[in-house]
């Protein structure tokens, strides 16, 4: 049975603008749709600062209905995202058009890279938020009012939710749907959608292994090349201090000063993205975790459950190479 408040239309206005990424739009709007299928009753429009159409950074043109400061009646407002944000400031158009909807509306969604454009609105100051990971540590240091969460799919601070990369906006609606229909509408949605009703984990299981920024330090960047090359020898603290020809000491302090963690931390952590990639590239839990330097299987559990909330199994199953799990013999 459908709430009787499913019955009244719920107005959605998508904040969009030149640049926007297709999938932050069509992927909640899609969800809305099927909910109504269902039963619910969204109504999806598209408004951008002036009302002028936009292309999106795929080169596809969308429709817009009106400007945003035309909008009076929506419930919901979702501020799309796109690449541009998080390398040039949001201009003052935008983030007025944003905290115009925001201030009207009964509660407001950033997705994926929107998250810029809302804290620019200053709609989440003195808030919790989500963005994509690429980009977390960006919104942090641009908006330190916001307390930003890199590792979650979606957040809902009272009235105003925020969601990580392109495809979570589809969760986050998800979310909203939720919360106005119940589980079992939202879960069928789920199903029509072939997607998760809640994904495990957290978005750090779809960062890239070593893709982020080597450290500064030469000594520090010699162990990273010293443990990808031979993930399997001793690096124990006493045995980089030895390669290194620095004391235990000194190398501890230039692990705290320059990583804040330990060399034994580190070590793992290197250890742990390199069974990420080998999962990745289809070797077994138990090859992956003694290639990549672990004493036994049970101690890359250990880290996979710590750092992602799933296991080593769970992660290969989503992330092997899509040529191992598709090919064919000719």
């Amino acid at each position: 049975m459908i709430p009787d408040i499913a019955r009244a239309p719920h107005r959605v206005a998508i904040l969009v603008f030149d640049g926007v990424k297709l999938l932050d739009v069509a992927g909640p709007a899609d969800a809305f749709s099927e909910a109504n299928r269902l039963g619910a009753a969204y109504q999806v429009e598209l408004v951008s600062p002036d009302g002028a159409d936009v292309v999106t950074s795929s080169g596809i043109a969308l429709s817009v209905r009106r400007a945003a400061s035309e909008v009076t009646d929506a419930q919901t407002v979702l501020i799309a995202g796109g690449d541009v944000y998080p390398r040039t400031e949001v201009p003052a158009s935008l983030s007025a058009a944003a905290a115009s909807l925001a201030g009207r509306a009964s509660r407001v969604a950033s997705i994926c890279t929107g998250a810029f454009v809302l804290a620019a609105a200053g709609a989440l100051d003195g808030k919790r938020a989500t963005t994509h990971w690429r980009v977390a540590s960006t919104l942090a240091s641009r908006h330190p009012a916001v307390t930003v969460e890199p590792d979650a799919i979606w957040i809902r601070d009272g009235s105003t939710y925020s969601s990580a990369g392109v495809t979570a906006g589809i969760d986050l609606a998800l979310a909203l749907i939720q919360a106005d229909h119940g589980a079992e509408l939202t879960r069928d949605v789920a199903r029509l959608l072939v997607v998760y009703l809640q994904r495990a984990g957290g978005q750090s299981q779809f960062s890239v292994p070593l893709a982020g920024d080597p450290p500064r330090t030469p000594a520090l960047r010699r162990v990273v090349e010293m443990i990808t090359a031979d993930p399997t020898a001793d690096f124990s603290a006493s045995a980089l201090s030895t390669r290194l020809n620095v004391s235990a000491r000194h190398l501890s302090r230039l692990f705290h000063e320059e990583l804040a963690t330990t060399p034994a931390r580190y070590v793992e952590s290197v250890r742990f993205d390199i069974a990420r990639a080998l999962l990745a590239q289809g070797h077994t839990a138990t090859e992956a975790a003694d290639l990549a330097g672990f004493p036994s299987y049970e101690s890359l559990r250990r880290v996979f459950t710590r750092e992602l909330r799933i296991s080593p199994a769970a992660y290969q199953r989503r992330f092997r190479s899509a040529l191992r799990e598709g090919e064919s013999s000719p």
